[in-house]
């Protein structure tokens, strides 16, 4: 099988001098600061499962942010809930679509739940990304409602999320919800354009400033996710 996956990072892992596409990977973000032995551990057990992700990768578009996902959820990282925030039928579903054959050796669910009292709020972010989703692969729906659990969280969208840069969310956006991420002409950090598309589709303007270029709160905004 053409493994796109392990043959993109493999080419890069060449280039860069590294021994296997895991080295590529930046640091996982973590919820609470953690013994510098910890977070190696909790680091290599991500490497390994991305590892074997890469190994079953189906080829699709999307097989690469959704292992570095489900690798950082199950060593700890991140901030989404169990499950990727879908249910677990959904979850297996995508494990399935993208990565064939690939079996968990225990469920990725780090006993964070969802919040349920914003139920009504993460179905908005759904409704708004699914408005313009590309149209080309069924896991677009599952990426809608991952990125949407994601945003529940406090820090950087693409942290929270349990990607590795901020590049990888830009991708992603860009590929299952194009329309949508084209709207983002200036780059804004994302979670605060889908909150910022969400309410100029009620019709709220919260933000007073003539234009962005002069407000105070620029930098929040706009500044460096990393």
């Amino acid at each position: 099988m053409d493994n796109n996956l392990t043959g993109i990072a493999g080419a890069m892992a060449r280039q860069a001098g590294v021994s296997h596409p895991a080295d590529l990977r930046g640091p996982v973000t973590v919820s609470a600061p953690l013994r510098p032995s910890a977070m190696a551990a909790k680091e290599a057990l991500a490497n390994a499962i991305f590892a074997r992700l890469a190994g079953h990768a189906a080829g699709n578009a999307n097989d690469e942010p959704f292992a570095c996902m489900i690798a950082t959820l199950c060593s700890g990282g991140g901030a989404l809930p169990d499950w990727l925030g879908l249910e677990p039928a959904a979850f297996y579903c995508l494990l399935n679509h993208h990565f064939p054959g690939f079996r968990l050796e225990r469920p990725p669910c780090p006993g964070r739940g969802l919040d349920r009292g914003r139920s009504e709020e993460r179905h908005e972010l759904v409704e708004l990304m699914l408005l313009d989703k590309a149209g080309d692969s069924p896991s677009e729906v599952w990426m809608a409602y991952i990125v949407a659990a994601g945003c529940m969280a406090s820090d950087h969208l693409w942290q929270d999320l349990g990607l590795w840069r901020r590049a990888d969310l830009t991708t992603l956006m860009r590929r299952n919800f194009p329309a949508l991420a084209a709207r983002n002409v200036k780059d804004m950090k994302w979670k605060r354009f889908l909150y910022k598309q969400l309410c100029e589709a009620e019709g709220v303007y919260a933000c007073r400033a003539p234009s962005c270029e002069v407000c105070t709160d620029y930098h929040a905004c706009f500044g460096p996710e990393d």
